[in-house]
């Protein structure tokens, strides 16, 4: 059973296909009701129950954006076999793994929301799921793979940063080297068996060079500039083939079965965003930072792609904004929300996250993530 939440006596939150507040809510803060009003007043009206007047929320407002526009926290949270859970979701959930980057941990996640498992690492940006059912994660300066009985089974060490991780069809281990610039293939054994320079020999990029990047079934690179806000394919040696613009930072790129880019930015520009172009650069989708009801996006660090076309990304809520929003957001094609995910409780910044529960071999490009 999933978590579920319990109102405050004077609150009578009901939630269906609407929210409702009692008026009553309202007596000891006016500046509540005009809040809410002016936040929601393209889906706002009062209706008339038992004698009580309610102000309705009409479905589009989930509960994590309603508790975010009240500028209060007036739930408590419970679940049937845990009274202490503090896992909040909205919709259907997902059994997913992902990376806490500030809390210093990688996990899953069951669909009802409790922590079956984690493992304490580094400040981990990257995360895939393995069909042989480990995981892979960078560490902040290495990348490792780890059994679910914790055995570490791989293992890459660097003087670099590092934020992007992949395994390949062959066995390999992709790795994306930040201040060193440098796209490396790791055999089993850790020896480097192919490596792509993209910047001169000895020059340190800074933190801010390279965040997610992925080698793609061509055998080309796609990697984010997160300094730069941009995201460049490169080919087998080093060179340009294409490049789109990411205003905000891009921190995760994916090349879609179409031939489609989704980018996932962050907040240099205070604009995070996720938005999908074609092969021209030419946007044809893309949620903004305050487009969807309710909900803030802060920094957009993971991504994927289901194969029902909706796209889960993960709002990295650090840099401040520890608390304030979802941690994991599922929308359709058409924007609608239908799945949110928050536990500030357990995790703090959720910078990479994997859907477990839908098909897909990660290691055979099935998983666009």
């Amino acid at each position: 059973m999933g978590a579920k939440l319990v109102a405050c006596p004077s609150l009578y939150l009901f939630v269906g296909d609407a929210v409702e507040l009692s008026t009553e809510v309202f007596a000891s803060s006016p500046q509540l009701e005009a809040r809410l009003k002016t936040r929601y007043s393209h889906n706002l009206y009062m209706v008339q129950k038992s004698g009580v007047r309610r102000m309705r929320l009409s479905r589009g407002v989930t509960v994590v954006g309603l508790i975010v526009a009240m500028g209060v926290a007036p739930f408590s949270v419970q679940g049937q076999s845990d009274a202490k859970a503090k896992s909040v979701q909205t919709g259907k959930g997902h059994r997913f793994a992902a990376a806490d980057y500030s809390g210093g941990k990688v996990f899953i996640v069951a669909a009802d929301g409790t922590v079956e498992w984690e493992y304490k690492t580094g400040t981990c940006n990257d995360l895939w799921g393995l069909p042989n059912g480990n995981l892979l994660f960078n560490t902040g300066t290495g990348v490792m793979e780890i059994t679910r009985d914790k055995k570490v089974v791989f293992s890459y060490e660097s003087k670099s940063e590092i934020y992007a991780c992949q395994r390949l069809a062959n066995g390999n281990t992709f790795v994306g080297e930040c201040n060193s610039g440098r796209l490396l293939e790791v055999e089993p054994t850790g020896t480097i068996v192919h490596e792509v320079k993209l910047l001169p020999e000895g020059k340190d990029g800074g933190h801010l060079f390279m965040r997610n990047a992925r080698k793609l079934s061509n055998g080309n690179y796609l990697v984010t500039h997160y300094g730069e806000e941009v995201v460049r394919e490169y080919d087998s040696n080093g060179k340009v083939v294409v490049e789109f613009s990411a205003p905000g930072g891009p921190h995760s790129a994916i090349r879609l079965p179409n031939g489609h880019t989704l980018i996932a930015c962050g907040d240099l520009k205070k604009c995070a965003m996720v938005f999908e172009v074609n092969k021209d650069g030419r946007t044809i989708w893309k949620v903004a930072q305050d487009e969807l009801p309710g909900i803030s996006l802060k920094f957009m660090a993971g991504l994927q792609r289901l194969p029902n076309g909706n796209t889960v990304m993960s709002n990295w809520v650090g840099h401040g904004e520890y608390g304030k929003a979802p941690h994991l957001i599922e929308v359709t094609p058409n924007k609608e929300v239908v799945w949110t995910f928050q536990d500030h409780a357990a995790m703090k910044t959720i910078a990479s996250v994997q859907i477990l529960d839908t098909p897909g071999d990660a290691i055979k490009g099935e998983v666009h993530h």
